[in-house]
């Protein structure tokens, strides 16, 4: 069988878990002897990816912003007919429509005879959501949260299927005696996209000056923000916190394949999104290597760290989190109890599990 994805930002190493979900479960499919493709946006990083497509109808800026999208799709025509020959060239027997924009899910040019899924990992209720459920695909959520979230808004889920997302690495945990030395000494380890409501600004103005470790974080830009600059004032709000805390190191974007050792080495990471995570996909890769997570209690974070961290209430805020932290790593029963715990959190998320689950889900439309 052969499967296209259509998610115009997507792009290797691109800082954002819709991206990294899809190269999994691309992965899983393609070990499940099936053939991927991806269908990005133009122009062409210069990076060589089989099976990822260019489209030469659309070509965004980076970053782009949603206004980039819909100005070049006033007229729809040309991605229509580019993205309809495609799929009919590669004989896709079923596309997947990433997003109800971003993934031209409301639009849905697949030829007679293609089955069609639209993936949902952040939740829209706007007019072209609605327009992209009105060609009834097999409609894939990635949480139980998300799902409860879509119902609570008003969405008919009832044939909406949960396939989360998977691991595309694995890296090896430290040992108990590595463990135990971070625990003691190790940094505090961050990964995430320039975010507002990622909540790294928040963390750093809390951090308190007795923590008395080193505090790493990746904070990199993605190639698509919500308004245009967001990403850089994300990023300058913190390079100036961080330049007033001699503990704290901002670094560069990281490689997929290195997410995990970089968040193998650490004590602890915080994931201190301040709106709901639909998955969590940064907490993922720490639980697999056995780091214990700290947040908050939002969206599907409680179900995915479950005993392998320390979640609290937003209302606590980032104050409490440190406290928290803190208490954590000087707590050595319950530290390597939640490290241990850690990687069993996540151990389905496969992708050829994950792929299996995709097909599982989507068997309805494609009969």
């Amino acid at each position: 069988m052969t499967v296209a994805f259509v998610l115009l930002t997507y792009n290797t190493d691109e800082p954002a878990g819709i991206e990294r979900s899809v190269a999994s479960l691309a992965e899983g499919m393609r070990a499940q002897g099936h053939r991927t493709l991806i269908v990005a946006a133009g122009p062409a990083t210069g990076h060589h990816v089989p099976g990822l497509v260019r489209l030469a109808s659309i070509r965004l800026p980076r970053p782009a912003v949603e206004a980039d999208l819909t100005k070049q799709l006033t007229d729809t025509g040309p991605v229509e007919r580019e993205l309809h020959d495609l799929l009919t060239t590669h004989r896709v027997d079923l596309v997947c429509w990433v997003d109800a924009v971003w993934g031209l899910g409301y639009l849905a040019p697949a030829p007679p005879g293609v089955a069609t899924a639209l993936m949902v990992h952040v939740l829209r209720t706007d007019e072209p959501m609605h327009a992209s459920l009105a060609h009834h695909p097999a409609v894939i959520t990635v949480s139980d949260f998300l799902l409860d979230q879509a119902a609570d808004a008003g969405l008919d889920t009832t044939m909406w299927q949960v396939v989360p997302n998977a691991l595309l690495h694995t890296a090896a945990p430290p040992s108990p005696a590595e463990r135990e030395e971070l625990r003691r000494a190790g940094p505090v380890r961050i990964v995430a996209r320039a975010e507002p409501h990622k909540g790294t600004a928040e963390l750093l103005r809390a951090l308190p000056a007795e923590l008395g470790r080193e505090v790493e974080i990746v904070l990199a830009p993605a190639g698509f923000e919500y308004w245009p600059g967001m990403q850089e004032q994300v990023l300058d709000a913190c390079r100036e916190l961080a330049a007033d805390l001699p503990q704290v190191r901002l670094l560069p974007a990281l490689p997929w394949h290195g997410v995990q050792p970089f968040l193998a080495r650490a004590a602890v990471t915080a994931v201190a999104s301040t709106s709901p995570e639909t998955f969590g996909n940064v907490a993922a890769e720490a639980l697999s290597v056995g780091t214990p997570v700290m947040g908050y209690e939002l969206g599907h974070l409680p179900a995915l760290t479950g005993p392998a961290g320390r979640l609290l209430p937003l209302a606590d805020g980032p104050d409490r989190l440190w406290r928290a932290l803190d208490a954590l790593l000087a707590d050595r029963v319950g530290y390597h109890a939640a490290s241990c715990a850690a990687p069993g959190q996540v151990a389905a998320h496969t992708p050829i599990a994950v792929a299996q689950a995709f097909l599982d889900a989507t068997v309805g439309v494609r009969r």
